[in-house]
């Protein structure tokens, strides 16, 4: 077996959650059961959802309930893309809400990024060529 990254967002409500994140990734979820829905994430790793009841049932009162920071920023779903523009207005029309349009960054990238419905901050990006960069 190989070494795989899951990335878990607690979310309110796992059925929304998975249509959106799956019209925003344009994916089928390669499992969806109740308690966690994933989706196989460019380049390898996984995006699991899972409902905050779910997570707090299993941990107990040693975890700070997540529905507290609902809408707050917990989280960021950084992805590489090919089309980071398109992949931004796929989430935007899923029901996403833009905080940042297209730009270059500082780091080498042009992101774009947005909050799902659950405030957890979601982005597409891809390397900028050096003839793209700002100078």
């Amino acid at each position: 077996m190989s070494n795989v990254a899951y990335f878990i967002l607690y979310v309110a409500h796992q059925q929304h959650s998975a249509t959106f994140y799956e019209a925003a990734l344009g994916i089928a979820p390669r499992l969806h059961v109740p308690g966690m829905t994933e989706f196989d994430l460019p380049g390898g790793g996984v995006l699991g959802l899972m409902p905050e009841h779910g997570i707090v049932r299993l941990l107990g009162p040693a975890l700070p309930d997540p529905a507290l920071a609902r809408g707050i920023a917990r989280a960021e779903l950084y992805l590489l893309v090919d089309d980071p523009a398109q992949c931004h207005a796929r989430a935007l029309r899923a029901g996403a809400r833009e905080l940042s349009a297209l730009a270059h960054r500082s780091w080498g990238h042009t992101a774009t990024y947005a909050l799902d419905p659950d405030g957890h901050v979601l982005a597409f990006a891809s390397v900028a060529h050096s003839a793209d960069r700002p100078d």
